[in-house]
């Protein structure tokens, strides 16, 4: 690791905004400002290139646990992000739009920077379909635009089935149908823009009601876990749309997805990965900007952060690919 303290910039949407009490992204930045560390913040759209150089404008940052007061900026400056940062964390929310996959491309030109995700891996692995690598591991599963095929890879499911898009966060977007909805050619055609985009279509997986399990990965190592049970009146386990945070541990089939991701993810450079396995099913593979760390610590007592730094540090050491 570079002698002497290191500079993060983290690629985020506004600071400002934030929930200190749940937000992943925060922790990490305070725990690389407790080890020493500079802080910049840059927003997306700050992001250019000059010469073939990645460059931003980007704040200098403090921060505090005070709610409402845990954030205090320098004044924006333009960088050069290879000569100036040593670690550059892209931690843009979805969707995945234009603006996203341009500031994606963008920090793809960091050369001597270390970009965590990787640029490339990000671009290759949308949330949803990065899962249908591993079929075996998933459910009966269906992309499509095209509403008799949806209809008709319902009826094969017994008349129910999950629809979400493929660009979405957080459980916008996700419906759970059935055949006797007189609403169900009016949420197919809103979902898919009548026939314009397409969508995934899964197997309604019961297990659900039991929790969706969000397994953290650092390295394609698993560093923990969060059981989000969903409200009684809600299909969606999102702890946002009121899920519930309870603990969990990793079983056979939990560890049978990770071992069969691991080579993968490493191979794509996708650093700090969130899946999502609902009754020993693959749904989600997550590596834009994944969450949970807030959840899992406070049910465990942990400091997830500390060994995501740690693995950052290490990967900076040259102990880690």
């Amino acid at each position: 690791m570079p002698a002497g303290p290191l500079t993060f910039a983290f690629v985020m949407d506004p600071l400002e905004g934030i929930d200190i009490d749940a937000d992943t992204t925060f922790v990490l930045m305070l725990e690389a400002q407790q080890r020493g560390h500079q802080v910049l913040v840059i927003d997306p759209d700050d992001l250019g290139v000059s010469d073939g150089r990645p460059v931003a404008w980007a704040r200098s940052v403090r921060l505090r646990r005070e709610a409402g007061n845990h954030c205090a900026f320098e004044p924006a400056r333009r960088v050069d992000l290879d000569a100036e940062a040593h670690v550059v964390l892209q931690r843009k929310d979805p969707p995945v739009d234009a603006a996203y996959v341009t500031a994606t491309q963008i920090l793809g030109l960091c050369r001597r920077a270390l970009v965590l995700n990787r640029p490339s891996g990000i671009l290759a692995a949308n949330e949803k379909l990065y899962a249908c690598r591993f079929p075996k591991l998933m459910t009966d599963t269906l992309v499509s635009r095209e509403t008799p095929a949806l209809i008709d890879f319902m009826a094969k499911l017994g008349g129910e089935m999950i629809v979400k898009p493929l660009d979405g966060k957080g459980g916008e977007g996700i419906f759970h149908v059935r055949n006797d909805d007189r609403n169900l050619f009016s949420i197919l055609e809103q979902s898919t823009g009548f026939g314009r985009r397409p969508v995934m279509a899964q197997r309604y997986l019961p297990d659900v009601r039991r929790g969706d399990k969000r397994i953290l990965l650092v390295d394609a190592e698993p560093i923990g876990a969060v059981l989000r049970v969903p409200g009684a009146g809600e299909t969606r386990s999102n702890l946002h749309v009121g899920g519930r945070a309870t603990r969990a541990t990793l079983d056979a089939a939990d560890e049978r997805i990770v071992a069969a991701l691991a080579p993968s993810l490493r191979a794509d450079g996708l650093f700090f990965v969130g899946i999502d396995v609902i009754g020993g099913h693959l749904t989600e593979v997550n590596v834009t900007s994944p969450t949970g760390v807030q959840e899992v610590n406070a049910l465990e007592g942990a400091c997830l952060e500390a060994r995501i730094l740690d693995g950052i540090e290490a990967r900076l050491d040259g102990k880690s690919a």
